[in-house]
């Protein structure tokens, strides 16, 4: 449950947004715009009217610039209530008095044709990890804004420049950017136990088997959202990141080479404490025996910590708050 003081600041941040975006309108954008992503080029030769969204978090870019999809991705990890809507989202749509859009289900990949029945003018998928393949039959259907140069690596400061420019409100993006930084930096400000200190993300933990420690990658969005807070990467994981892809897995064995990790993020719940605690190898890391371990769960923290347009200050002090706390441990 948010607080009030959480409330008021994420109204206030978008309240705020509309009304700069109202006043910039769509006068300083130029057409054709032209986007060079991993596939290619994608023009847009005139202002998109209907917005179409495909995979993870797109739809929030035109919501927190007042824009409302004519379709989106259902959500499926952290959606409590089984509506396809995550909260921050839901809150969204309230505020600005809109119904929730048709809901692409994505469960066996995208679905082209509940896409092109949304008729849209452009399909934002700046983050996300479609195949050339799906960018073709996807480009039968209107532009795709897709990612610049690999799959699901794309941060949440590129999602929203990407995806506003595909809209044709790049300036309008900017200024979402400037306001979430802003408001990342105050809040953050409230915990300095976590400057300086190294935060590796591993992705799910097996407890029937921890013989591979599976971890995201310097270059995924979670791992570079430490970097807003404060955080650092560790040597080790910048090590293992070179190849470019978002996610990494190393031998248990060499266990030592993760000396440099301060904080263990991860998600599953306390369940997963013991079996860590008692593996012989996991249990020499030092944010192991530390205890300086933050399991998300698989709810709204957990959903939120890859940051997003609208989850970012929805949860972000509950997120800091259990950094903090694995932080202090480190002492």
């Amino acid at each position: 449950m948010m607080s009030i003081t959480k409330i008021s600041s994420y109204f206030l941040t978008f309240f705020s947004l509309i009304f700069t975006s109202f006043l910039w309108a769509d006068e300083h954008v130029s057409y054709p715009i032209t986007i060079n992503h991993a596939f290619g080029t994608t023009v847009i030769t005139h202002k998109p009217e209907r917005v179409a969204t495909v995979a993870w978090a797109n739809h929030e870019v035109p919501l927190a610039l007042g824009v409302v999809p004519v379709g989106f991705a259902a959500a499926t990890f952290g959606d409590d209530n089984g509506d396809g809507v995550l909260p921050w989202v839901k809150a969204r749509l309230d505020e600005l008095h809109a119904k929730t859009p048709v809901l692409f289900d994505e469960g066996d990949g995208i679905d082209f044709e509940a896409v092109a029945a949304t008729q849209p003018d452009v399909i934002l998928a700046a983050y996300s990890g479609i195949s050339r393949s799906d960018y073709e039959t996807l480009s039968l259907i209107a532009p795709v804004v897709v990612y610049p140069d690999t799959p699901w690596s794309t941060d949440w400061r590129s999602m929203i420049r990407i995806n506003s420019l595909g809209m044709g409100m790049p300036k309008e993006g900017e200024t979402l950017i400037s306001q979430i930084e802003q408001e990342i930096k105050s809040r953050a400000a409230n915990y300095p136990e976590l400057k300086g200190k190294t935060a590796m993300f591993i992705t799910h933990l097996d407890p029937t088997d921890l013989s591979i420690m599976r971890f995201y990658t310097a270059n995924d969005t979670r791992v570079k959202f430490f970097k807003d807070l404060g955080l650092a990467s560790p040597g080790s994981v910048e090590k293992l990141s070179r190849s470019g892809q978002f996610s990494g897995e190393s031998s248990i064995e060499q266990i030592d080479a993760f000396d440099d990790v301060d904080i263990f993020v991860t998600y599953g719940g306390i369940e997963l404490l013991k079996p860590l605690e008692a593996n012989p190898l996991m249990s020499k890391m030092k944010a192991v025996s530390h205890g300086s371990i933050v399991m998300l769960g698989g709810g709204v923290l957990a959903t939120a910590a890859n940051p997003t347009p609208l989850s970012i200050t929805w949860v972000l002090d509950d997120y800091l708050e259990a950094l903090a706390k694995a932080a202090r441990k480190t002492q």
